[in-house]
């Protein structure tokens, strides 16, 4: 764990560090995946630019869904907006500005949303999983206390706890790269369906793990675990969806008449 700045002097941690590399990585799968989806240059740059956006926005909005959480549990403490951010408040957030400028634009733009659909979830698995790294060298969203061998001691905690974090960005590279072979190998549309799915369902299990605290929610589960379920379920309706619309939006075949159809009977075939 690297809390402290790395550079004396100068305010650089390592968590900055890390989530730097993810947007780097991001962008950097946008680019190199688009090409070779042989999206045209002028659609990569809309998502390029407008997830650059989308990241702004998802940052706000992840603080604000925190002190939702917040709120909900101590009113008495007012509405206020801390350093504590919520992954998932922050993907809801980004991914509904994202998707708010593409139906603006989506008239002028060369590529369809099945395109971004396909590829966005490896740009967001990559981003993520460096980001859950810098959260581990910060000792943030780490897990409840375990005598496993695999338990860290974070400064400030007197006891060894799991390191939720790495669970978690082992999970997502491992699902990047499950993503990515399925995008560039096997053509795969429905990216979109196995992130949410999967990451839904590890998420939700994760969180029984999970020591720090994120605020109280409905029903006895965790804020993440209510949207972990949400993911699942928007998940199964995205794979309908991106299914009719491929059907939809496929090239016809013109049907071809056959000869029977094209020549006319003559009378001598008639008295046949």
């Amino acid at each position: 764990m690297l809390p402290n700045p790395i550079i004396p002097g100068l305010p650089i941690h390592m968590y900055g560090v890390m989530i730097a590399v993810g947007i780097l990585a991001c962008f950097g799968v946008i680019t190199f995946y688009g090409k070779r989806m042989k999206l045209a240059e002028s659609f990569i740059d809309f998502i390029f630019f407008n997830g650059i956006a989308a990241i702004f926005i998802g940052f706000l909005s992840a603080a604000l869904f925190q002190a939702v959480y917040d709120f909900i549990e101590n009113p008495a403490a007012g509405f206020r907006i801390s350093g504590s951010i919520t992954f998932i408040g922050g993907l809801i957030g980004g991914a509904a500005a994202f998707l708010i400028v593409w139906f603006i634009l989506r008239r002028r733009l060369k590529g369809s949303i099945t395109d971004i659909l396909t590829l966005a979830p490896c740009a967001i698995t990559v981003a993520h999983a460096f980001g859950r790294v810098g959260c581990f060298f910060a000792g943030c969203c780490h897990g409840i206390a375990t005598d496993c061998f695999l338990g860290v001691k974070f400064p400030g905690l007197s006891v060894r706890v799991h390191p939720t974090q790495l669970y978690e960005a082992a999970f997502l590279f491992l699902l990047f790269a499950l993503l990515s072979y399925l995008l560039l190998r096997r053509g795969f549309r429905h990216n979109m369906s196995v992130y949410l799915v999967a990451y839904g369902i590890f998420r939700f299990l994760n969180e029984y793990l999970r020591g720090d605290h994120r605020g109280e929610f409905v029903g006895g589960i965790s804020p993440s675990q209510f949207w972990s379920l949400f993911m699942i379920l928007l998940g199964v309706g995205v794979f309908f969806l991106v299914r009719y619309l491929d059907a939809k939006n496929a090239p016809r075949t013109p049907e071809i008449a056959t000869v029977t159809d094209t020549i006319a009977p003559t009378e001598e075939s008639e008295n046949l």
